[in-house]
């Protein structure tokens, strides 16, 4: 399988939130494709064993113990990074769960955006520079989720986190048009898929619903070698028409006048359901 020209041998990608879940399915795949990994998380135990799991391979593997909250941590995973070698890849991955709604607390909120927003723009600022300067082609690749999308009710730090990351990567992509293709942006969304957040909230088996992280990286590989932007991912039970019928209806509410998050507004529930069947 052709890969992006920033996945090369003895080139260095770095991934955070990689001690489990997507992040560690990617750099199994990374590292069986010859580059150098930097594996970043804020779980040192976690980040050790995954670290140590993937040189088995052997592998070149450095880990850094880093909140991408925190934009000190991020630079210290820049400099390690730079010290195995040139860059071309990085993942800017880490998340936490929001679990909260408007009104929730502002700690909730703040920890929130600190981590799947700042975190990511953390990881664009401090690598994005370098590679633009460089003379080989880079990849920055960055996680959001439908839920930034679509921003069903419930979970709204969450879903403005993703939205914020969505936003950015999109800008950051057109900003790349001026490396003429040597430089390309990403946003990674992935479906229902069973990570770390899931065994979280006790579920301890895989979901039949869920996909594998594993089937997220390698939906997510081929798409980069495509040139893919928007990587939508499916899962078990929810096919990408699904997916699409579902984003277009929520763009759409603009269109209409519709009112807002009309996809579960009680007086639209009918005409939602028409729509989708049709």
């Amino acid at each position: 399988m052709p890969h992006h020209p920033a996945i090369a041998r003895d080139r260095v990608a770095v991934i955070t939130g990689a001690a489990s879940g997507i992040g560690l399915a990617a750099a199994y795949r990374l590292a069986a494709a010859g580059m150098r990994i930097v594996l970043a998380d804020i779980s040192a135990e976690a980040l050790a064993a995954a670290g140590k799991a993937i040189a088995a391979s052997g592998a070149t593997i450095r880990t850094v113990t880093a909140d991408v909250s925190v934009r000190e941590d991020v630079a210290r995973v820049k400099a390690e990074a730079d010290a195995l070698g040139p860059v071309s890849l990085v993942m800017n991955n880490a998340a936490r769960e929001g679990s909260g709604g408007i009104l929730s607390g502002i700690d909730r909120w703040q920890a929130t955006m600190d981590v799947n927003f700042w975190g990511v723009l953390h990881g664009v600022q401090l690598f994005a520079p370098d590679m633009i300067a460089a003379d080989w082609p880079c990849a920055i690749v960055n996680t959001g989720s439908k839920q930034g999308i679509t921003l069903p009710p419930g979970d709204t730090a969450y879903n403005v986190s993703k939205a914020a990351v969505k936003a950015l990567t999109e800008s950051l992509a057109h900003d790349l048009l001026a490396t003429e293709g040597r430089v390309t942006a990403h946003l990674l969304i992935p479906g229902f898929t069973y990570t770390g957040f899931t065994r979280a909230r006790g579920v301890s088996e895989k979901p039949a619903g869920a996909w594998t992280a594993e089937q997220v990286v390698d939906f997510m590989l081929p798409a980069l070698a495509a040139g893919d932007f928007y990587i939508l991912c499916p899962d078990n039970d929810v096919p990408r028409e699904t997916d699409e019928k579902r984003i277009a209806w929520a763009a759409a509410d603009i269109i209409e006048n519709r009112p807002a998050l009309s996809r579960w507004h009680p007086d639209y529930a009918a005409a939602f359901a028409d729509y989708m069947k049709g």
